[in-house]
């Protein structure tokens, strides 16, 4: 083999292996359509919400294609890892835990963490009072983190599910005294008819420890090329307005936080 083609297959080879993403590509984006105001199905089935026109603006930024998957937030990063999708947009956490298994862009909102229980309920800030009790929280989340290692050591009895909407179910039945979740989707919850008998009581969780930087969008390890895409595509929209727009349809104050 000559020199030109020894150079002309490794940059074959390099472009084929690119995570470059160009005008009329296809990125395969993993929501989970259970969690309004962010994502969640309307009475056509159609996904919508605030991380499902984020995702679209910043795919229209790109001047990609959105192929839009649904995938339950448990299976998200195991389906990043065996390629199904190439980025999951789904109101992840950035945290160090999961830093270890994807990469992430910087952060496109902030939200703490909070619990919501009936009208009247009072909890302390060691949430002593409880005890016996059981708090609903959504599996592999940084809310279930936090239960895991602060809430079942105190004698919190903790009942994970697949998604939000399930909780919400239990709660109105009795199942769960409690739900500890992001506080964004609970004051979405708390301003429907369904949530008129409930409030957010006990202390708000901001510890970076457990909300971590932000949500971000979650792309497989080793992407930086894409991360650097998307990371100029959140500016982007932020600096043209966009962002602001979209936010605006869904919430009264600005979510992105410092």
């Amino acid at each position: 083999m000559n020199k030109f083609t020894l150079i002309s297959g490794l940059a074959m080879s390099l472009l084929a292996s690119s995570s470059l993403y160009a005008a009329g590509d296809t990125l395969r984006i993993g929501i989970e359509a259970a969690y309004p105001p962010f994502a969640s199905k309307n009475d056509k089935g159609q996904i919508v919400g605030f991380d499902y026109d984020i995702g679209n603006a910043l795919c229209a930024q790109m001047q990609v294609k959105c192929e839009w998957k649904e995938v339950e937030f448990d299976g998200l990063i195991p389906s990043l890892k065996v390629k199904k999708i190439d980025a999951a947009l789904s109101s992840m956490t950035i945290s160090e835990e999961r830093k270890k298994s994807v990469d992430f862009t910087h952060k496109y909102y902030f939200t703490s963490s909070r619990l919501v229980m009936k009208k009247g309920a009072v909890v302390d800030d060691q949430y002593e009072s409880l005890k016996g009790k059981t708090v609903g929280v959504q599996r592999a989340t940084t809310t279930d983190r936090y239960a895991t290692e602060v809430f079942e050591p105190k004698g919190i009895k903790v009942q994970r599910y697949g998604n939000n909407e399930e909780i919400y179910m239990d709660l109105a039945s009795g199942r769960v005294d409690a739900i500890f979740a992001d506080t964004i989707p609970l004051e979405d919850f708390l301003s429907m008819p369904r949530g008129a008998d409930y409030a957010f009581t006990g202390p708000e969780l901001k510890d970076p420890k457990y909300v971590g930087e932000g949500a971000g969008i979650a792309v497989r390890k080793g992407n930086g090329e894409l991360v650097s895409q998307l990371n100029q595509a959140i500016d982007a929209i932020r600096a043209n307005g966009e962002y602001q727009k979209i936010q605006a349809k869904y919430f009264k104050s600005d979510i992105y936080g410092d």
